[in-house]
């Protein structure tokens, strides 16, 4: 599953940098993008949830923690690269190249996505967990076994409301800070796009030490401690972020934003053991991967158009703060 879900990202993402124009193919361009989206969509949740058992089960014991949060640098290291290919593709192109060429260079990093399938497929065995319960399986009877999505949707359905809401919580908080807050300061503060871009690229930069330390943090004092420190530093800290945003200096955007993404890391650490021992080794990339892709459309899916429908609603950035703290 992990392989097909990285080959599925792979052709997708690689598939969006050759897409035909609008004035080649009319309205299938659009069409077709979109639905080259929501591949990636399906397939980051199935690739999350593999890789992030790969790190977990092959944890050494008391590491489980530092291991998995391995996975979760995926996503600041994503926000590095692709803010850092923006700013360089917009120093160094005019505009209308970049419209014509330009944004198509990034999405080629797909081919690379497929290497490392292929490069699973052929080097990595399933890890020891997986390999256990596979035995004890064919153990059973063979219509004693159930399909692991049949038994997740009867019997564990909650957990998985439990998994992806506690996903959901933060998901949403780093949509906004990523996306909302940029279109936030460019367009309604009227503050330099590449200045806060920059600024996002820097404050991500420090989440690829935080994330780990608080993953490490976790394997020592628990997991629950660690997430409900974040979650009530967040709390706390909504309507502060705002108010210095609000300002309209870059030096309190950074602030609030980095304070934010402390609090964040926080929370994004432990995740991904914490999905780990939730469920069963039978159940355990169904599970996770259900839960992931709920806090995906329910947390961060919808958490800029809620940013931007609560400014255009109440003309303040306080309903978006309050917005974060009922998501708690």
């Amino acid at each position: 599953m992990l392989v097909l879900a990285l080959t599925m990202m792979g052709l997708a993402t690689t598939g969006i940098g050759l897409l035909p124009t609008y004035e080649t193919i009319g309205i299938a361009a659009p069409v077709l993008l979109v639905l080259l989206r929501v591949v990636q969509g399906i397939a980051v949740g199935a690739q999350w949830g593999g890789a992030m058992l790969m790190a977990t089960e092959y944890a050494p014991e008391g590491k489980r923690g530092l291991y998995g949060s391995l996975v979760q640098l995926g996503v600041p290291i994503g926000v590095v690269t692709a803010n850092t290919v923006f700013l360089v593709a917009g120093a160094t192109t005019s505009e209308s190249a970049f419209a014509s060429w330009g944004w198509r260079v990034p999405f080629f990093v797909g081919v690379l996505v497929l290497v490392l399938a292929w490069y699973i497929h052929t080097r990595v065995e399933e890890t020891p967990a997986f390999r256990e319960a596979e035995r004890a399986l064919a153990e059973q009877e063979k219509g004693a076994a159930r399909s692991p999505l049949r038994t997740i949707l009867t019997k564990h359905l909650g957990t998985v409301f439990l998994a992806g809401g506690s996903f959901a919580v933060n998901t949403a908080t780093f949509y906004i800070i990523i996306t909302g807050v940029l279109d936030y300061a460019t367009r309604e503060l009227d503050m330099e796009r590449s200045a806060v871009l920059t600024v996002s690229l820097c404050v991500s930069l420090t989440q690829l030490v935080l994330i780990p330390a608080s993953a490490a943090l976790s394997d020592r004092i628990g997991r629950l401690r660690i997430y409900a420190a974040g979650a009530v530093g967040l709390l706390v800290w909504a309507v502060p972020m705002f108010l210095l945003i609000d300002t309209k200096s870059l030096l309190w955007l950074a602030v609030g934003t980095f304070v934010t993404s402390c609090f964040l890391s926080v929370m994004y650490g432990p995740q991904a053991a914490l999905f780990a021992e939730l469920f069963t080794a039978e159940m355990r990339y169904t599970g996770a991967s259900l839960g992931y892709q709920i806090a995906a459309v329910f947390g961060g899916g919808l958490a800029p158009f809620m940013m931007v429908l609560l400014l255009e609603a109440t003309g303040t950035s306080m309903a978006v703060s309050a917005y974060i703290i009922a998501s708690r």
